[in-house]
This record gives structure tokens, C-alpha cells and sequence, in this order.
């Protein structure tokens, strides 16, 4: 079973025209979650299915499925540990699984009283441990060679999303705000953050390269908010909206509004894309506040995205969000990973003053 290897305000864009690269063999329900190995060509895609599918990508043209492993329930988030050799996984079956991609086996290495949100891998000066953030309340920080959670932090609401950038962590919660603990003293809150204008939090993602650390909120009504950890960046933040459309062509007053589902950073750059409900994804440069490139539109909600290590392939799922509900579901939504070869002039940051 071994098959690893060694290892703001938008200008105007750049439409990219090359079609991207579909993914064969996909999940067969909704993409929750999608992460690419931090060592090699892989891919985990998470998946309502109650599957996670591991694939080797090499390049955009050469992609193909080596793996499924499965849990009892829809699996939410997918991530790797640094040896990119185990792929952890949190499912709504209340557990976090972990799947050796050397022996193909599978064990469970973490249990909450509600579905697993989020797992993290947290790469600590020592060893490193997995984080995740459920929906009763707690943040668990588990060392994967015991049974039991190392420690246990209750936080003020349900656990929406999470990203760890050592050594801050920080968890949007169903209260509308940030919860951002310095692991250096993991038990004590650093600070509580609100959500800008008191909106629903769908992701949020650490800049991994920025030297005044950030990080990126997607909401629910198509809006992005950049926030500063530390209180003397504060003065940095911001917001602008995205994935919206005017209800007519000739109605600018009236927008469709749609969710903002996931938030990915480039690991060179730190430009950041956006995937929305209305089937479009744009990269941005948070910093400069514009708008590199509008990606190629995708036939159903976007639901998830990913750079692979280099930067190099940019992979995101399309199927249904379910932000409208089980009666917004209908036939026919397509079920599609997609890969996109990035160019340099569409992740770089921008040249352009803020």
C-alpha cells in the first residue's frame, strides 16, 4: 500500500483563459475539505461521502486516485503532518482518523461529543501534536502517541473553522468572534477578536509568511476581513466584498450575495485565494489590497481550495455548499475536483500601491 514518495479593492483582473484540468475518479457527494501534502505530489479531498480520497499529483495532466479510506459519517477537514506521510481526518461520526499512507492502515487518534470541524497540524519546537475544534465547544491538542487529549480548552461556542500558524492559533466560533491563543501558553485566550459588522465567520486561514502575522475571514454575505493578531497592526485591518452579483445587468443597486466557502494561502507568496458559492474564485494580495486574477468559472458553488507546496498547482473542489439548505439541493450538481496551473503573474504580489 505504500505509494509516497521521498520527498480589498479589486483592480482589474487578469482573466486566466487555459480551461483547468479535471480530477478523475472524484468523491461521489459534496467536497468538504482539501489539502496537499506539505512533502509531495499528494492530495487528500474530504468529502460528505464519508470518504477521504488520496491522490498523486505530479502535474495537472498526470493526476490519479491511490487511496480511499472511510469513516461512519461525513468527513469535514483534511490535513497532513509534516513528515507528509500521515493524513488525518475529522469527520461528524465525532472522530479524527488518522491513515498511514505507507501501510494503508487506519486508527482513530481523537474523539469529541460532537463532529470534528477542524483537525491542524501543529508543528511545535518539540514534537508536533494535531488540533481539533469540534462542535461541543472544545479544542482538543492531541500527541498521537496516546489515547488521551494532552489538553482540553473550552471555548465560548461551537468551533466553525480554525488555522494554526506557530505559535498562534485561531478559532471563529458560532458567536461571531475569533478566539486567538499563543500556544507558548495554550490555556489562556491571547485575545477575543469580533467579526467585522457581525457577520456569520464560513473560514478562516494565517497568512503562513507575513512578518506582522494575519489572518482572513470568509463570510457567509460574500465578504472578506483581513485582521491583525497583534494590537499594534490593528490600524492594518480591513474588509471588502466578494462573490457577488447584480441581480439584473442593469441593476447595480440589488446584489446576489453569496458565501465565501474557503480561503487558501500561497506557501511562497502569501497571496490567498477566495472560493465562492457563486462558482467563482479570484487570487488576491491581501496586503496591497487588489485583485490579481479571476479563475476560470466553475459550473456550481466552489467549495474548497489548496496550493500544493511549491505554489506551483492550485486544486478546488465544485458541488453543492449547502448554504441554501437541503431545499436549495438539486439534481444534476456536478461533483468535481479541479486542478489549475498557476502563473506567476497571477500569485506574486502585487506591484500596485494599497
Amino acid at each position: 500500500m505504500a505509494f509516497l514518495k521521498a520527498a480589498a479593492r479589486p483592480t482589474d483582473p487578469k482573466i486566466v483563459a487555459k480551461p483547468d484540468d479535471l480530477l478523475v475518479n472524484p468523491p461521489t457527494d459534496s467536497i468538504s475539505s482539501i489539502s496537499f501534502s506539505t512533502q509531495g505530489d499528494y492530495l487528500a479531498v474530504g468529502s460528505w461521502d464519508n470518504t477521504v480520497s488520496v491522490y498523486e499529483v505530479p502535474n495537472t495532466r498526470q493526476a490519479a486516485r491511490r487511496a480511499v479510506f472511510h469513516h461512519q459519517a461525513p468527513v469535514l477537514s483534511v490535513c497532513w503532518d509534516k513528515a507528509g506521510q500521515n493524513i488525518i481526518s475529522g469527520s461528524v461520526d465525532n472522530t479524527a482518523q488518522l491513515f498511514d499512507c505507507q501501510t494503508g492502515q487506519t486508527r482513530q487518534v481523537a474523539q469529541h461529543e460532537a463532529p470534528i470541524r477542524n483537525v491542524k497540524w501543529v508543528e511545535t519546537p518539540g514534537a508536533g501534536l494535531l488540533a481539533t475544534g469540534s462542535w461541543d465547544r472544545t479544542l482538543k491538542y492531541w500527541d498521537l502517541r496516546t489515547n488521551q487529549p494532552a489538553a482540553t480548552i473550552h471555548l465560548p461556542e461551537r468551533c466553525f473553522s480554525m488555522d494554526v500558524r506557530y505559535p498562534w492559533l485561531v478559532a471563529a466560533t458560532a458567536d461571531e468572534r475569533c478566539v486567538i491563543y499563543n500556544l507558548n501558553n495554550p490555556g489562556t485566550p491571547f485575545k477575543y477578536a469580533a467579526a467585522p459588522k457581525k457577520m456569520q465567520t464560513r473560514v478562516i486561514s494565517i497568512n503562513p509568511v507575513a512578518s506582522k502575522v494575519w489572518y482572513a475571514l470568509g463570510y457567509v454575505e460574500g465578504r472578506v476581513g483581513i485582521q491583525y493578531i497583534e494590537d499594534q497592526h490593528a490600524s492594518n485591518d480591513y474588509s471588502f466584498k466578494c462573490h457577488r452579483q447584480n441581480s439584473s445587468p442593469t441593476k447595480n443597486d440589488a446584489a446576489l450575495v453569496y458565501p465565501v466557502n474557503d480561503i487558501a494561502f500561497h506557501p511562497v507568496h502569501g497571496t490567498f485565494s477566495t472560493c465562492g458559492g457563486d462558482g467563482h474564485h479570484a487570487f488576491w494580495d491581501g496586503e496591497k489590497r487588489t485583485r490579481s486574477a479571476i479563475l476560470e468559472t466553475a459550473p456550481a458553488p466552489i467549495v474548497a481550495g489548496a496550493f500544493n507546496r511549491t505554489g506551483a498547482i492550485y486544486a478546488y473542489g465544485v458541488s453543492y455548499d449547502w448554504h441554501r439548505g437541503y431545499s436549495g439541493m438539486t439534481p444534476g450538481v456536478p461533483v468535481q475536483v479541479k486542478l489549475h496551473a498557476c502563473r506567476a503573474e497571477e500569485t506574486r504580489p502585487s506591484l500596485n500601491k494599497a
